[in-house]
């Protein structure tokens, strides 16, 4: 998990997630399942249903670096800090247990949702409850007789041209993927790189059409610094671009509130060179949190989560308005990779949670 990155502790974990997935397949838990799709039906406190199709992708048609034209493509910017020691238990897994959700624009529903109605002529793989309350998950075998359809319809999405799946969730677990393909693949033959098993990741693919897929703002919570001093200095660099930032109401171009010991308002941005609120506030915080000795910031989920944290003394939490999901593909295929952080897939507790495990290694 990405909150133990920077513990002392790193090795230690390192070498407990390569024990455990010997220890697991040693062990006999798995039920292995020839090369297959497994059709996924998730609900959760928030929506009860949301739709998913997992498989492998061919990470040579997937690229994280900025201006990418792949059919796969990263919807955030990738830290390349944060990939060596995900890299590091990756090069030495026996497993690969991914979280990571991509996203297909099929307005007609034509890959994922046909499956629904064929339930009863799968294999059952899984049906079970989930911790902490977060719902529950079933995942059906799809039968070999209709992976020409799925194949069929994804080629159609495909023969529109630009970006096929979008990575929603899991950015860097499938940049650590990529990052540990091109590493290896110097060192195998044309023939042994067509088939060995570390060239594809094992991924979740959900329509960005689902009606049980929401997407929710990630909150910048700053910590560690005078919340009067910070808002002036915002407001001072913002109109030295020329951005015409104003505080009160929210009818500015793009609308950022705050929450601080001192109070709340809302920052309005009326003449934005960023097209997201999201860009404008994280070009504007990494600039000046460079310049602030002992401050840092974290991404929150939620609302109060983010108003709560923001309100004790010394911090200053800002909160972002959602991203449209529908906008989601054009603004990729316009921009690019969006700043980090830019979107969430649902409530912390829809999360894609790890189901499956899939071999890597020969």
């Amino acid at each position: 998990p990405e909150a133990y990155l920077g513990e002392p502790d790193i090795a230690q974990r390192q070498q407990g997630c390569i024990d455990a997935m010997n220890e697991y397949l040693s062990g006999g838990i798995f039920k292995t399942v020839p090369q297959s799709f497994v059709y996924v039906e998730r609900s959760t406190p928030h929506n009860p249903l949301r739709r998913g199709l997992v498989g492998v992708i061919d990470l040579e048609q997937y690229d994280y670096t900025p201006g990418a034209a792949t059919p796969v493509r990263a919807t955030e910017g990738t830290i390349l800090e944060r990939l060596p020691p995900r890299m590091d238990v990756r090069r030495r897994a026996p497993l690969e247990c991914p979280h990571i959700m991509a996203l297909i624009d099929d307005p007609g529903c034509t890959v994922i949702e046909p499956l629904a109605a064929q339930k009863s002529g799968m294999e059952q793989l899984y049906n079970a409850e989930l911790m902490l309350g977060a719902g529950s998950v079933a995942g059906w075998r799809a039968a070999e007789g209709q992976w020409g359809g799925i194949a069929s319809a994804l080629e159609a999405l495909a023969a529109k041209g630009g970006m096929v799946f979008a990575v929603g969730d899991g950015n860097h677990s499938l940049a650590t993927a990529k990052a540990c393909w091109e590493e290896l693949k110097p060192e195998l033959s044309i023939e042994e790189r067509e088939g060995h098993p570390a060239r594809w990741a094992l991924i979740e693919v959900v329509n960005v059409h689902d009606r049980g897929l929401a997407f929710h703002p990630i909150h910048r919570v700053v910590f560690h610094v005078d919340d009067a001093e910070l808002l002036g200095t915002l407001l001072w660099e913002m109109n030295k671009r020329g951005w015409q930032a104003t505080i009160g109401g929210e009818d500015g171009v793009q609308a950022i509130k705050y929450v601080c010991e001192g109070g709340q308002g809302t920052i309005n941005i009326n003449n934005p060179t960023n097209l997201m609120p999201v860009g404008s506030l994280q070009e504007m915080l990494d600039q000046l949190l460079a310049d602030l000795p002992g401050a840092s910031v974290d991404y929150v989920h939620g609302d109060e989560a983010a108003a709560e944290l923001g309100r004790k003394p010394g911090n200053m939490a800002f909160l972002l308005p959602a991203l449209d999901k529908f906008s989601l593909f054009p603004v990729v295929e316009r921009l690019g990779a969006l700043p980090r952080k830019a979107f969430s897939m649902g409530e912390a507790d829809e999360k894609r949670f790890y189901l499956e495990c899939r071999k890597i290694t020969v």
